[in-house]
């Protein structure tokens, strides 16, 4: 293998970021008068994005556009204030950046969260590492799993997609990867179940970051 590039996910790929996340849409929910949910329901919450993630914690009967559109605001408000309250790093992210630097590889990085939000995280949480590009959720393009950003990246670097190698932890994740035609590799310590991963179409489970340097 000859892989000459990597695409990472952001939340529950380099940054666990659950509880930072849970908190800002409890907070919003609560603030309309919904019901909270337990942290753990966020993992399968969140990975398609912001509108998807308010539908998904509304009741079914709440979700018409004029709520949907209120508890998005809601909890954009409420996660400017609290992002970066708990999120770091997951164990072995540093070591694994470090040594990609090292070696010359270009790193990328590719999310569903607001690109603002995403550009924050990046330049806040992982000021030390040099990414070429990072990507977030933009109106003018389709978000993952449509793979056309991941594809928009590659053309961008000159760089064959599948010379990439593409980390990230849910299904989106991998559908994105293997539509855009790059190595799909599932992270098991992000917020998904490896099984999920294997099943929506990982070459090859992770348990730890450090794995991906036997690939390289």
């Amino acid at each position: 293998m000859n892989f000459q590039a990597v695409l990472f996910d952001l939340d529950g790929t380099l940054l666990d970021t659950l509880e930072d996340l849970a908190d800002s849409m409890n907070a919003a929910l609560v603030d309309l008068s919904f019901p909270a949910h337990p942290i753990d329901a966020y993992r399968f919450f969140v990975g398609d994005g912001m509108d998807m993630l308010v539908r998904r914690v509304l009741p079914e009967s709440a979700r018409d556009t004029n709520t949907c559109a209120r508890l998005k605001a809601a909890m954009e408000d409420e996660y400017s204030k609290r992002w970066n309250a708990k999120s770091r790093p997951y164990p072995g992210v540093p070591e694994l950046l470090d040594a990609l630097t090292q070696r010359e590889l270009p790193m990328v990085i590719l999310s569903n969260k607001p690109e603002a939000f995403t550009l924050k995280a990046v330049a806040e949480l992982l000021p030390q590492w040099h990414f070429v590009i990072v990507r977030g959720a933009r109106p003018e393009v389709a978000t993952k799993p449509d793979p056309t950003a991941a594809i928009e990246i590659a053309r961008t670097l000159n760089i064959a997609p599948a010379d990439f190698l593409y980390l990230g932890d849910t299904n989106t994740d991998m559908q994105t990867a293997n539509g855009a035609g790059m190595y799909a590799l599932g992270a098991a310590w992000g917020f998904r179940p490896g099984e999920e991963l294997v099943q929506s179409g990982a070459r090859r489970l992770l348990q730890t970051p450090g794995e991906l340097l036997d690939l390289i």
